[in-house]
């Protein structure tokens, strides 16, 4: 069989940003900066790691991390 070999993770993992800042929600300090893909696409958010509530959420590229050529044209 070609293609991609199987993950060996049991779990994917993504890179958080500490932000400085308070949650809106519970107060907590430690705000944290992710990418997530939802229904309506790729977004970059703010969200407090304890209750996660959101600071902040800015759309990001059609495909996330993937840039396409045809997009920086």
């Amino acid at each position: 069989m070609s293609g991609y070999p199987r993950p060996t993770q049991l779990t994917l993992h993504v890179e958080r940003e500490a932000v400085d800042g308070r949650c809106g929600g519970c107060g907590g300090s430690g705000l944290e900066r992710y990418p997530v893909l939802s229904e309506g696409g790729w977004f970059t958010v703010v969200k407090c790691p304890r209750c996660l509530a959101s600071a902040a959420r800015e759309r990001w590229s059609r495909l996330g991390p993937i840039e396409l050529l045809a997009d920086t044209l």
